[in-house]
């Protein structure tokens, strides 16, 4: 009878192998025995300690230097003409934000056409109201009744059938409006156009070549996806008309930087009038900003399946595990493994 073996099976290791596997566990032991020790940084806690240290010296100025004049800005922060005056900026702001993107949004959909006038017509728009300064703007359509005493419709270059004044339909107020929708317009279109011309072309095609027409192209696959590069900027555009109708003061509209000069001017508290102006300014840009999250989050649905947690979500979760980070531990017997 003849006996066979598994040569493979029964050949012995190497004795280089072996102490290779030998030594693998002794660096693992060592490992485990070693000490961690967290990597220091100490001009990083300098740096931060002396910022805290501007920050609590500027605090300190804000408490004790009597210039500031809390008490007279305590007396103007909720006045009623201070709170009308919000109201007229918010208007401002709301009036010129729908012109500024309705308007904005034709002018991106012709820079995008395959029309050669209707892109030249819309690139000299967006060059011409980019480049001449809003109080400018503003002034040149306060005085448009100087060049036109009165507008009128009709057959272009032919009769006329009816006309109106210019003053009693474009007073100050319109003409702020018109200043700052045109004004936002030449920005907000190319805050629209460089949105859909970041989403891949080869959806459109594709969404072309199943038949879906292009209207709905638009609506339900390019404008989903384009949003979420709009919105950023846009919300950017909104917060600095915000601050811009500030310039509509050169017009005489009530407005709250135009308020504020009219009550230091009767005054003379230049320095605490100008304080309230400032805290109400980054009140409602603070109001602009949660809302542009929670929009920015809203279409962020189609890219990630999972969003973030709100910061409120993360007050409420850090709220319900304080019981259990104030909890103590349960002790472990020694023999336990």
């Amino acid at each position: 009878m003849t006996l066979t073996t598994d040569t493979a099976a029964a050949r012995p290791r190497p004795a280089a192998a072996a102490d290779h596997d030998h030594g693998h566990d002794l660096d693992l032991d060592e490992l485990a025995g070693l000490r961690t020790v967290p990597a220091r940084h100490p001009w990083r806690w300098a740096a931060g300690i002396a910022a805290l240290v501007v920050l609590a010296q500027f605090a300190h100025g804000l408490a004790t230097n009597p210039g500031w004049d809390w008490a007279t800005f305590r007396v103007y922060f909720t006045a009623d003409t201070i709170l009308q005056a919000i109201g007229r900026t918010l208007e401002l702001t709301a009036y010129g934000t729908v012109l500024g993107f309705l308007l904005g949004a034709g002018v991106a959909a012709m820079r995008l056409s395959r029309s050669a006038v209707l892109r030249s017509i819309a690139w000299a728009y967006v060059w011409v109201f980019r480049s001449i300064p809003l109080i400018v703007q503003l002034v040149f359509w306060f005085n448009l009744s100087y060049l036109y005493k009165r507008f009128g419709f009709g057959i272009p270059f032919g009769p006329t059938f009816g006309d109106f004044e210019t003053v009693g339909v474009l007073g100050a107020l319109g003409a702020a409006v018109l200043g700052l929708g045109l004004h936002q317009a030449a920005f907000a279109a190319e805050i629209i156009r460089g949105g859909i011309i970041a989403v891949d072309a080869g959806q459109r095609e594709a969404a072309a070549a199943l038949g879906i027409p292009r209207w709905r192209q638009a609506r339900r696959i390019v404008l989903p996806q384009a949003m979420r590069g709009i919105l950023p900027a846009a919300a950017n555009e909104v917060i600095s008309l915000l601050k811009g109708t500030s310039v509509v003061y050169v017009m005489a509209i009530g407005e709250l930087f135009y308020q504020t000069q009219v009550i230091y001017g009767r005054t003379g508290r230049v320095v605490p009038l100008l304080m309230v102006a400032t805290v109400w300014y980054v009140v409602l840009t603070t109001v602009l900003s949660i809302g542009q999250y929670y929009v920015e989050r809203h279409f962020a649905r189609g890219a990630q399946r999972t969003p973030p947690p709100t910061p409120l979500q993360r007050v409420r979760a850090f709220v319900h595990s304080l019981p259990d980070r104030t909890r103590p531990a349960a002790r472990t017997s020694g023999g336990q493994s």
